[in-house]
């Protein structure tokens, strides 16, 4: 009968110690992409929460959460605030490439002037892009005169943040990006930091452009744990299928070895030569002619 040692020394033949490599190199791998996914669930899920919470909470004024030539804590941000101000209607801007209802438009940016001598931008809604790609929008004018808006408070945009790559030369009054820095360089009045992207204005515009929906809080990152688990799951089936082909194998050699040795032990002896006579006949002859 085969020794454990004699059936098991197939694992250190070149084809499976290559075998096994794989598979301490996969596991490792595996390990590390199920923590990455969850880590990914963990901070989706804290920034779902977090929004959530910034659309429910109160309304506060926009100078309580930004300040002139500031910023907007990612805490803040989608935080609803107000502002009241007159808009400036000369320093509007086109924010281009911007997508709503599955269509290309462009964003109305317009600067809001407060009491204070400072200024916010406001993001008052979306515009379908003309005809052309030259052919300006139609755009409803901003309402004369001084007037509340409310909005979520939105961080500046920038290449990082945004995904679009800024450019220059491009046509007069239009923009890529809602950067209130650069913005605000052209303006005789300081921005408070971020935007506010418009949901309700009062009075209320006779015309406004479409309002940008709010922000798809989604699943919290839902599939970025599950797709966790999945990695943590193929752990188990690369283990065990690397311990499935170990021991089909062992059983294959197992079952080879125990074959030949029946072959072996299976033999007869050697039968008498055809014709011969059986022992103690030619004796009795003689005996019968003597």
């Amino acid at each position: 009968m085969p020794t454990l040692e004699y059936v098991y020394r197939f694992l250190l033949t070149p084809r499976w110690l290559a075998l096994h490599v794989v598979v301490l190199l996969v596991i490792p791998a595996f390990v590390l992409l199920g923590q990455w996914q969850f880590g990914r669930y963990e901070e989706r899920s804290t920034s779902s929460n977090q929004t959530t919470a910034n659309l429910a909470a109160a309304p506060v004024p926009a100078q309580a959460l930004t300040s002139p030539g500031g910023t907007v804590r990612e805490q803040d941000k989608y935080r609803t605030v107000t502002v009241t101000g007159t808009f400036d209607a000369g320093a509007q801007l086109l924010v281009r490439r911007r997508t709503q209802d599955r269509a290309v438009g462009f964003y109305v940016l317009t600067p809001l002037k407060t009491a204070d001598g400072t200024g916010v931008l406001v993001n008052r809604g979306w515009v379908k892009a003309g005809a052309t790609a030259d052919a300006l929008p139609e755009v409803p004018p901003p309402t004369s005169g001084e007037v509340t808006v409310t909005g979520r408070l939105r961080p500046s945009e920038t290449e990082e943040s945004s995904g679009i790559r800024d450019r220059t030369g491009l046509p007069a009054g239009q923009v890529l990006l809602i950067n209130t820095e650069a913005i605000g360089r052209n303006l005789p009045y300081k921005l408070l930091g971020g935007y506010v992207e418009l949901t309700s204005q009062s009075p209320a515009a006779a015309a406004a452009p479409a309002p940008v929906p709010a922000p798809d809080v989604g699943g919290g990152g839902g599939l970025n744990l599950a797709y966790g688990v999945q990695w943590w799951l193929f752990i188990g089936i690369a283990v065990g299928g690397w311990f499935m082909l170990i021991r089909r194998e062992a059983a294959d050699l197992r079952a080879a070895a125990a074959g030949s040795a029946e072959s072996a032990g299976s033999g007869t002896p050697e039968s008498p030569e055809a014709g011969a006579e059986p022992a103690g006949t030619s004796r009795g002859t003689e005996r019968a002619g003597a």
